[in-house]
């Protein structure tokens, strides 16, 4: 974009994993390579612990009492307090000093109003799948006057789900829509019949099963807004979102077609045409989670744009300090590039990428903000 303006900045991020309760907890533990992956007390088919991330219990909120009444899931329940916890996390910088919720502008802006939000949902479903608009009404009795139901949306698409909605939030800015939009995902894979199912395909780490992944639990939400806008409310943004693309694998995990990495390739390829690089690729944060068949893919992609990366660029996969966090995967890696940049241990440009079991792709580029 020219007018830079018009650019489109990560104001702030909120993130809670295993690993932290917040953007900053977390991005310090993910630095300093802290790994919190136990054992819980539910058995695998081999009647061995299953090993995951799991947030701290009294790290969370307690359920609403609007909902207790409510034929919630476990898992459905555990979400919403997670993701009340990163919500309250992103939006800081908006509360007034020292205030509890409802935030409030400062600077003499207008006052305060809820937000719009555009959330990924689990791919990984249990008998009973969650439904997104009934999400998004309980998320909003569970963290009350903070999102805007009515202008938000929510889709079960996993790991990219939400750098897909990237477009969609850039797009909602530019047009003018609301001064902010957030844009994350929630998830937990520690819920008995999801790991079960897991197990029985062969998907998860343990003594036996080196190709495997730690299924953990999260949520995590970028703030994003016009630069203008960011500006004239006094707020000082992470990052800037430089540029977003979207792709599809057709041999997909669960696919019958053959795995051939077209899809991510694409991804990049789009990305790096329509907003090129000013500088070679020096980072990137990456959604592998162990699993050996996410490795080919980066390789065809990174091969085909070998000319955008910088050839001693930085690697970051935390999966590997937190687990798989599902559906807050990418926005997680969003919000910790955006963290790294913003405090300059991680170099710009930064390239931040996941993939989703079932077939999307999602790319970003974040840049630093001016």
């Amino acid at each position: 974009m020219s007018d830079s303006a018009n650019n489109i900045v990560i104001v702030n991020a909120g993130v809670v994993s295993p690993i932290g309760l917040s953007l900053a907890e977390t991005a310090a533990s993910a630095r300093a390579r802290v790994a919190r992956i136990r054992e819980i007390d539910w058995r695998d088919r081999r009647f061995e612990p299953f090993i995951v991330g799991t947030v701290p219990d009294d790290g969370l909120p307690d359920l609403a009492e609007a909902l207790a009444d409510q034929p919630l899931q476990f898992r459905e329940a555990r979400m919403l307090r997670l993701a009340q916890v990163a919500l309250e996390d992103v939006l800081a910088p908006l509360r007034p000093q020292g205030g509890d919720a409802p935030p409030a502008q400062s600077h003499g802006s207008p006052a305060w109003t809820p937000i719009p939000l555009l959330l990924s949902l689990p791919e990984q479903h249990t008998t009973l799948p969650l439904k997104p608009a009934k999400f998004l009404a309980r998320l909003a009795q569970q963290a009350p006057d903070l999102i805007d139901v009515s202008r938000s949306v929510a889709v079960p698409r996993g790991r990219a789900g939400g750098l897909m909605a990237l477009r969609e939030a850039a797009a909602r800015l530019t047009r003018g829509d609301s001064p902010f939009v957030l844009v994350g995902g929630v998830d937990t894979l520690v819920d008995l019949y999801v790991l079960g199912t897991l197990d029985m395909q062969g998907r998860i780490r343990n003594e036996v099963n080196s190709d495997g992944f730690s299924p953990s639990e999260g949520a995590s939400f970028l703030l994003l807004a016009l630069a203008s806008t960011a500006q004239q409310r006094g707020l000082t943004p992470l990052a800037q979102l430089f540029g977003q693309a979207s792709g599809h694998e057709p041999g997909h995990l669960y696919a019958n077609e053959p795995y051939l990495g077209e899809g991510l390739a694409g991804t990049f390829a789009s990305l790096l045409a329509d907003t090129p690089p000013p500088e070679p690729i020096a980072c990137v944060y990456s959604s592998f989670n162990g699993e050996r068949y996410w490795a080919r893919e980066f390789g065809v992609a990174r091969l085909r744009q070998s000319k955008s990366f910088a050839p001693e660029h930085q690697m970051e996969h935390p999966a590997e300090c937190f687990g798989d966090l599902g559906a807050a995967h990418g926005t997680a890696l969003a919000a910790l590039a955006a963290h790294g940049v913003s405090l300059g241990y991680r170099s710009a440009p930064c390239l931040v990428y996941a993939s989703s079991d079932y077939g999307d792709r999602a790319a970003s580029l974040l840049a630093r903000a001016h």
